[in-house]
């Protein structure tokens, strides 16, 4: 058995039969090739996955390196290996006078998990980049790319977690970024900047990511551990009736987003510990490993606060964290 303690921020105790590093398309499909009968979890750099007891298959790392610029007159074209840190390429861009990534600074993970999650900070979501996915298709072995406007993208999801889950296997991502950029300042602390350039929203977004939310290096956590709930105009107005303070924002659907931090907070979880494993004091929305933190006292004090935010204001969180057990997922 491997340990898989040291591969996922969230630092548990767990094992598996084996883990195995993907550097090259010719080793991704050599790999489906002869395992594709036997259960096995494909992994970036672990920071929104939490492995909450021994898997009882095959961890595949992500390791596919490389960057591929293209330019017209208009865009940027990049295909990016699934296997870049997303803020390093972040950083690259910047590095390379290439403007748009800026607010999705210091997100942890690699560039194959981005459209999988569609991640988003700061009024950007990297899902209105991609141009288009290329990924190894576990039924056939063969490499397909995927459209953007096909990937389903929503807030925290994309194809990649329904249709396409445990069938494809992202080697590529293809984005485009315009040359007439535009700063996106809609958001948060973001809103009191003027005329910014991108490398000081860059910067801007690092500080209020480094101060809100704690180093996994230092202490175990995979980021915001829910996300956040999106209601309809109805179901808000019947919560913001009996908490007329609850923060609030409009989405392009009609529909509204509440901050899941604002409602675990006011039912007083900050500080409430499991074990070893702790509601942050400063952030409710994270959870986090004190050290000796274990799989089972994370899932107890998750399903605490969902029980308690469900009961309070009738509203049913969703985990962003994928949870991963002795066979696979596991929703709380």
């Amino acid at each position: 058995m491997k340990s898989l303690q040291h591969l996922h921020t969230f630092a548990l105790p767990a094992s598996s039969k084996n883990v195995l590093n993907i550097d090259s398309i010719h080793a991704a499909h050599d790999f489906i090739a002869h395992n594709n009968k036997h259960p096995f979890y494909l992994l970036g750099q672990g920071s929104n996955t939490a492995f909450i007891e021994d898997y009882q298959g095959t961890v595949i790392k992500m390791a596919l390196k490389g960057i591929e610029l293209h330019d017209d007159d208009f865009c940027h074209t990049l295909e990016v290996a699934a296997g870049e840190s997303w803020h390093e390429l972040v950083v690259w861009c910047l590095q390379h006078d290439i403007k748009g990534f800026e607010n999705l600074a210091l997100i942890p993970g690699t560039v194959g998990a981005a459209p999988i999650q569609n991640i988003g900070a700061y009024g950007v979501e990297v899902g209105g980049f991609i141009q288009s996915v290329q990924y190894i298709d576990y039924a056939d072995n063969k490499l397909h790319s995927i459209d953007g406007k096909n990937c389903e993208f929503a807030y925290r999801d994309s194809v990649f977690k329904h249709a396409l889950w445990q069938r494809a296997m992202i080697v590529s991502v293809t984005f485009s970024l315009a040359k007439h950029w535009q700063p996106v300042l809609t958001y948060g602390e973001l809103a009191a900047l003027r005329n910014p350039s991108a490398k000081q929203i860059f910067d801007k977004v690092v500080a209020v990511r480094q101060a809100k939310l704690p180093d996994p290096k230092v202490l175990g956590n995979a980021g915001s551990f829910f996300k956040n709930p999106v209601l309809t105009f109805q179901a808000f107005s019947l919560l913001q009736k009996d908490w007329p303070t609850v923060p609030h924002y409009a989405t392009d659907a009609g529909q509204v987003k509440v901050p899941a931090a604002w409602l675990i907070d006011q039912l007083g979880f900050k500080g409430q510990q499991e074990g070893d494993i702790r509601c942050h004091p400063q952030q409710a929305l994270v959870l986090t490993n004190l050290g000796r933190g274990t799989g089972q006292q994370l899932l107890i004090l998750a399903r605490r606060i969902k029980q308690a935010v469900a009961d309070q204001f009738n509203i049913d969180l969703e985990h962003e964290v994928q949870l991963i057990g002795a066979k696979g997922k596991v929703l709380l």
